[in-house]
């Protein structure tokens, strides 16, 4: 099975060698269980020599991609830095990419790999994930394609992407055992020291509030709910400071923020909270009524929809310092 991987100008190599090393590691392992390699890799891209984060390094390619005819699998590997910088750097192999589909390559987009992936068409109307920071950035650019936000995986019509930052491992695991078998996927889960069963990136996920909006009286209500998070918030409390009814209100603000207010609300007092939880300075009671909540499971039950996580299972995971329950 040929597998090509695409080095993209611009790149993060730590996004380029994973798919290559795991993949002839994959071959490593079939040979120590008594069986075939089954795959070939390849790096391919548009020149022979490829710098990656800024110049900080160099790839020799084995082939230019204009000369790689046929493929079985195509990885694209998220650009470094600015997006729309990385895909005009790389306008010159979207054709190619078509191309290779149209004959029969499945495509896989890592992290914000998938910005060059949607620039092919071949997203429209399909669903796909990328990193949770640039999710905002993607719906803008491409509205026509359904971003599954928090997503590790997703897969549509031998197409596949993944999430952000290590979440390509996930991918990268799960196209092993598709490819060759979940005994392989395991060892190499095992050998890199993998999460081969994380099906959320929401943990780590910051919430920043969207801002990159011209509405300035819901900016003002943003502006609020961040410094009185705490406080018992209604929306018709914040219809009110900007003079105006419920319903339209909700509208704006949803249009503005593509959050509801009271979404809004819950992420801003979970963001707060998981900030706590991470000083490790108070415990999960402290923390409920510090953020604004007085119902335990109601504080639990949003907790864990936006981040994957119990309050208790983020707070052991991401605290800084010992802690008492």
């Amino acid at each position: 099975m040929r597998i090509s991987v695409f080095v993209p100008e611009h790149g993060v190599i730590e996004a380029v060698t994973p798919p290559f090393r795991t993949f002839h590691t994959a071959n490593e392992f079939l040979t120590a269980f008594g069986k075939k390699p089954i795959f070939d890799v390849e790096y391919v891209g548009l020149n022979e020599y490829v710098p990656a984060n800024n110049g900080e390094y160099t790839i020799k390619t084995n082939r230019l991609l204009k000369e790689v005819s046929s493929t079985d699998l195509l990885i694209i590997p998220p650009t470094f830095g600015d997006t729309g910088r990385g895909i005009a750097a790389n306008a010159a192999a979207i054709p190619y990419f078509k191309k290779l589909h149209e004959q029969g390559a499945s495509l896989a987009s890592l992290c914000v790999g998938a910005f060059l992936l949607a620039e092919t068409g071949l997203l429209d109307g399909k669903k796909c994930s990328t990193h949770w920071a640039h999710v905002r950035e993607f719906k803008e650019r491409y509205p026509q394609v359904e971003v599954e936000d928090g997503a590790i995986i997703t897969e549509h019509d031998n197409i596949y992407s993944s999430g952000g930052a290590s979440s390509l491992w996930n991918l990268i695991l799960y196209l092993v055992e598709k490819f060759a078998d979940r005994e392989i996927a395991i060892m190499i889960s095992k050998y890199f020291a993998l999460d081969i069963g994380r099906d959320s990136q929401s943990q780590f996920a910051i919430f920043k509030g969207q801002r990159n909006h011209r509405d300035t009286e819901i900016q003002q209500v943003q502006d609020y709910i961040e410094k009185n998070y705490a406080t018992k918030i209604t929306i018709e409390s914040l219809a009110n400071l900007i003079n105006t009814g419920r319903r339209t209100f909700e509208r704006r603000f949803k249009e503005a923020t593509n959050n509801t207010p009271l979404e809004y609300i819950q992420r801003v007092r979970i963001e707060a909270a998981k900030t706590f939880f991470e000083a490790a300075r108070k415990n999960v009671t402290e923390t409920m009524y510090d953020v604004g909540y007085t119902d335990t499971k109601a504080f639990r039950d949003v907790f864990k929809k936006i981040t994957g996580l119990t309050p208790i299972e983020y707070r052991d995971k991401f605290a800084r310092v010992a802690h008492e329950i």
